[in-house]
């Protein structure tokens, strides 16, 4: 089982999306955490192409540290616009992620499946960053229709996904909170309508136990579908993504449920928004490992 480093790291120290200066400089400090892989992000256009552009010196910095990259996200929002014409000039974005995947060696390549078109008072999910603990306050608005957003999101999720087969890389997608695909029967409706072959989830467990998952279950139904875990632990109450042991997480049941599937991914540490945060990712890190070991993953 490897144990990597997920790109909130970068997100919680630096901003969304980073510099250049400040990604160049998260890099490294995950390689000093002992980490010896990591994921990387691409944040909608401007800074997709950015790193796409700085794509040459990015691979060359993780190798000379020893870093794998072994998931790329690009962030592209309109991947499941109910607007044709910006779906279809995400998908074509998409396409320049998932050749930065393939360019940087990573077999697998992550979209989310975002938040719908609601009218949001006040604060709204991962709007300009990610943001934990939130209270939302929802209005439909007028024209709104489930049924035309849902497919949007099939049409795009199965375009992302025949792009990264074509390339040999496997499409992910991680329910998060309040986001369209948010939980586990979600999740399962989303498998169904795209089709498994070459798509996989990211099981993510602050989210999922934020929304009184119970977790091992969760990782029952969604079976061999797990192909990556994102690590953090909370008190159930709120989908905050604290350090391994920091929360109320079951994770020998999780690890043996992981066990019972056949799971042989990788398990990144997902920690953000908390003090001393490099302490959090290396005892988590260790915590992980030892977990691993324990249950023979």
């Amino acid at each position: 089982m490897t144990v990597n480093c997920c790109w909130l790291y970068t997100i919680s120290r630096y901003g969304y999306p980073p510099s250049l200066a400040l990604t160049r400089r998260a890099i490294r400090e995950m390689a000093a955490m002992g980490f010896t892989a990591i994921e990387l992000e691409g944040v909608r256009e401007p800074n997709l192409k950015e790193v796409y552009g700085a794509r040459h010196e990015l691979k060359d910095l993780c190798a000379g540290l020893g870093l794998a990259i072994i998931n790329f996200c690009p962030v592209l929002p309109d991947l499941v616009s109910m607007d044709a014409r910006r779906r279809r000039r995400a998908v074509d974005l998409f396409g320049m992620g998932a050749e930065l995947a393939d360019f940087f060696g990573s077999r697998l390549v992550q979209v989310d499946s975002f938040t719908p078109p609601l009218h949001f008072r006040g604060v709204a999910p991962y709007k300009k960053a990610v943001r934990f603990n939130e209270r939302y306050e929802v209005r439909i608005p007028k024209g709104f229709s489930w049924d035309r957003q849902w497919a949007a999101l099939v049409d795009g999720i199965g375009r992302c996904k025949r792009i990264a087969n074509r390339g040999g890389l496997t499409l992910l997608v991680e329910p998060r909170v309040g986001e369209m695909v948010s939980n586990t029967e979600a999740m399962l409706r989303l498998l169904d309508a795209v089709g498994r072959k070459g798509f996989g989830v990211v099981f993510d467990t602050g989210h999922q136990h934020g929304q009184k998952e119970l977790l091992p279950l969760s990782i029952m139904k969604l079976g061999r579908a797990i192909k990556y875990v994102h690590a953090s632990d909370n008190d159930g109450l709120t989908n905050a993504h604290r350090a391994i042991g920091d929360g109320a997480i079951d994770w020998d049941g999780v690890f043996e449920a992981l066990d019972r599937v056949g799971f042989a991914g990788p398990m990144g540490v997902d920690v953000g928004q908390v003090p001393r945060i490099m302490d959090a990712y290396r005892r988590s890190r260790r915590a992980l490992v030892r977990l691993g070991v324990r249950h023979g993953l």
